[in-house]
């Protein structure tokens, strides 16, 4: 998922936090991709300076979500800037989330494409309810909650996996998984391992 920054995002639980630095983007495979990770406990300067690496490294990738693993950190907490159907951006950081989704009659499915910046370049189909909430804690420890359709919809989930130890490509069939590594490995010379942060 890739997207530029929009200049009024909507902040219902205040902007993100800036002055970070752009670090590489951790890839599958790694073992701290695929294991669920400690739960944020300590809201303090240290959980704020790593926020704002994950937004720089974010935004520096064109990604619309981020989670901690994805920089190589072993803790609940994701940051997005995420266009929901209509359009508008929504930005947030939520630590420790439990993510709602709709069920029974009123559940749709979005069959749309999804890609991963820890499997950057590859792009497929991938079904989630196209739309879900997320609960958890902000920067201060305070109480957040995001909902959304789309697009948006989909970040909360994928990056609420990615605190789970699950990446995107462990909900997908053989087939899909195959043409998806083909993609990625077609795509390997625009993203050296150090990426993004080679490019600041």
């Amino acid at each position: 998922m890739t997207n530029a920054p929009d200049s009024t995002p909507f902040a219902p639980h205040g902007p993100l936090p800036g002055g970070g630095k752009v670090r590489e983007i951790t890839r599958w495979g790694e073992p701290v991709m695929h294991r669920k990770l400690r739960p944020v406990t300590a809201y303090d300067a240290s959980l704020r300076e790593l926020v704002a690496d994950m937004v720089a490294t974010m935004y520096a990738a064109e990604g619309v979500g981020l989670a901690a693993n994805q920089i190589g950190e072993d803790l609940a907490v994701f940051v997005f800037d995420c266009p929901d159907a209509s359009g508008r951006h929504t930005v947030g950081v939520v630590c420790n989330p439990v993510v709602t989704v709709s069920e029974g009659r009123g559940r749709k499915l979005d069959k749309g494409d999804e890609g991963c910046l820890s499997y950057p370049g590859a792009f497929v189909p991938c079904s989630r309810p196209d739309y879900a909430a997320v609960d958890g804690f902000g920067l201060d420890g305070e109480p957040v909650h995001f909902e959304g359709d789309g697009l948006l919809a989909r970040c909360l989930q994928h990056e609420a996996d990615h605190l789970e130890g699950t990446v995107f490509g462990d909900r997908l069939a053989f087939g899909a998984q195959k043409k998806l590594r083909k993609q990625m490995e077609q795509a390997i010379a625009e993203y050296p391992l150090s990426w993004p942060a080679n490019e600041v």
